[in-house]
């Protein structure tokens, strides 16, 4: 039997899913993930709770939104083969691509970092979630070792240090750091984004 497939069809079910993924992130955010029930974001993105139900079980969408959020698209792909990326680490001009890295990373986190709060929180009592935190941090450190590879392949780090470049630039660039910053200290974005790109090149570049 073929499968019949719209356009049209394809792009309401996208648009369907990703109210449904805003609406869980504003909710996790303000409630917490255990006081956040498939019907409150039913309701929340005005579908139905089937609708909700089909999008996924409740630690899927806090990952969702997560990615979202953060890199704009869902997936398990690495974060430098998304477009934004590609094109920032392509760019031939290494200080333009290193600024625009920064405010990259730095507007990312602004964007996803509530998310992740509320997600190591759920890990503390869902299983789930739990599994789906260290999954999430496991990919990220992926994604730092790609990106000091990156300053490797710009010069800016050396090929003996990577590994350590790599775990160094997952807390600088962190979003428990920036949520220590911009909750904890009240600091404004631009100030953060000027202190990531200091602390980007006094310990890392300047150190390995």
């Amino acid at each position: 039997m073929r499968t019949y497939s719209s356009p049209t069809r394809d792009a309401d079910a996208a648009a369907t899913r990703r109210r449904i993924i805003d609406a869980a992130a504003r909710l996790f955010v303000r409630d917490g993930f255990a006081a956040t029930s498939m019907k409150a974001i039913a309701a929340e993105a005005d579908v139905s709770v089937q609708s909700v139900n089909l999008a996924g079980p409740k630690a899927s969408l806090l990952i969702a939104a997560f990615e979202l959020s953060f890199a704009g698209d869902e997936g398990r792909h690495a974060l430098t083969s998304r477009p934004a990326l590609v094109e920032i680490m392509g760019n031939p001009d290494t200080e333009a691509a290193l600024a625009a890295y920064v405010t990259f990373l730095s507007e990312a986190n602004q964007r996803s970092a509530p998310i992740v709060r509320a997600l190591r929180a759920a890990a503390d009592a869902d299983a789930a979630a739990r599994a789906a935190y260290r999954d999430l941090e496991e990919r990220r450190h992926r994604d730092m070792v790609n990106g000091a590879r990156w300053l490797v392949s710009r010069g800016l780090v050396a090929l003996t240090s990577t590994a350590e470049a790599a775990d160094v630039l997952g807390y600088v660039t962190g979003p428990e750091t920036y949520l220590a910053f911009a909750e904890d200290r009240g600091w404004r974005p631009d100030r953060y984004e000027d202190w990531l790109a200091r602390a980007l090149r006094s310990l890392i570049i300047d150190v390995y």
